[in-house]
């Protein structure tokens, strides 16, 4: 098969946990590079639909191998909640099919209080965050000195030390700017060393683990989380998400380069939608959309939330799929258009009478 990343091309819930899936199959190795738990991903189990964020959807396969790389910004408890959850339904999940990188950065619980506290304050002008902490955890990578990484549970005196240093920081802004009540340093650092007890077996360089995979003549599978339209550089900003989920991102999210990859696939569906706020054109605001949104079961795996549908945008997509390099194109749910006496698809858009023949920056073009 080679090496394989499915990417999406529109504004996330097209459909890919269900190709990784079918592709999975002849995969050896499928790895998250992105995202946190803002992402969902829904794959059958039997007759019962599974909703997963963190763990790859190649874990109902016990002969794959599971990585979360360092790119993923991973709120333990989620974590260990889908560990548990599957385990009950009699999927094995163990530190030889499930491997967690130690890179990969913590969302902590002042990272959820930032999310709502921030979208809160926005009131009417709130981009539609899902408040699971994943854009304040972005921040603080990039802050750095704020930042904590799965590695950092392995050393616990440290990790309390640090925990306290970014308490009082964080305690000091969160007052001024939100009236809000203090974090308490030492319960945080309590709750998530005991997390660490858990989740200390399937902790891996994962970039290494990757790299003996390939050297070995593995096949892997890349699974985006998101859409590349979410991009934080290329999507609808700033109604977008707080990585990079085009294949752009998979170099850094993974350490795997570019050139060891074998084919992007993009992935899209016949018809648009998206959760949350942001441009979305071709929009249907009548009986016809609903239609779209019920037929298609159009509601977010995480939040619950009833996706915006619409016409398939072939202009966006084309961006999209120029962005991501896509060798190739599959597009699911036509099912969901059949009982539709007519379809449209929105070709191009137009600004002042004048067409736009390129995917726009800003709301202003």
């Amino acid at each position: 098969m080679g090496n394989i990343c499915a990417v999406g091309l529109q504004w996330g819930d097209e459909g890919k946990g269900q190709i990784v899936d079918v592709l999975a199959k002849r995969a050896d190795v499928i790895v998250r590079f992105n995202g946190g738990a803002n992402a969902g991903h829904s794959i059958m189990l039997g007759d019962e639909k599974l909703g997963l964020h963190l763990v790859p959807c190649g874990i109902l396969r016990p002969e794959v191998n599971c990585v979360i790389a360092n790119g993923v910004v991973l709120d333990p408890k989620v974590l260990i909640d889908e560990i548990e959850m599957l385990r009950e339904k009699g999927v094995s999940v163990t530190p030889e099919n499930l491997h967690l990188s130690d890179r990969a950065h913590l969302v902590m619980p002042w990272h959820i209080a930032e999310d709502k506290f921030r979208e809160q304050g926005l009131g009417e002008k709130k981009i539609g965050t899902t408040a699971r902490g994943i854009g304040p955890c972005y921040a603080d990578k990039a802050h750095r000195s704020t930042a904590l990484r799965v590695g950092d549970l392995a050393y616990a005196d440290e990790f309390r030390e640090k925990v306290a240093t970014i308490c009082e920081l964080k305690n000091k802004v969160f007052a001024a700017l939100f009236d809000a009540e203090p974090l308490d340093a030492v319960r945080i650092a309590d709750e998530y060393l005991g997390y660490a007890a858990v989740l200390e077996p399937f902790v891996v360089d994962t970039s290494h683990l990757l790299h003996g995979s390939i050297e070995a003549g593995k096949s892997l599978l890349f699974e985006g989380a998101h859409g590349s339209m979410l991009d934080i550089d290329h999507g609808t900003f700033p109604f977008v998400t707080s990585s990079n989920s085009t294949a752009g991102g998979v170099a850094a999210g993974s350490g795997v380069a570019a050139n060891k990859i074998d084919l992007f696939l993009g992935v899209a569906k016949a018809y648009t939608t998206r959760v949350g706020a942001g441009p979305l054109v071709s929009e249907l605001h009548d009986e016809t959309g609903g239609h779209i949104r019920d037929r298609g079961k159009e509601y977010g795996t995480t939040t619950g939330r009833p996706r915006r549908c619409g016409w398939f945008d072939a202009l966006a997509t084309r961006y999209a799929a120029r962005i991501v390099g896509a060798g190739a194109v599959c597009i699911i749910g036509l099912n969901v258009l059949s009982e539709l006496d007519e379809i449209s698809i929105c070709e191009a858009y137009e600004v002042d009478g004048e067409p736009l023949e390129y995917y726009p920056a800003d709301l202003h073009r």
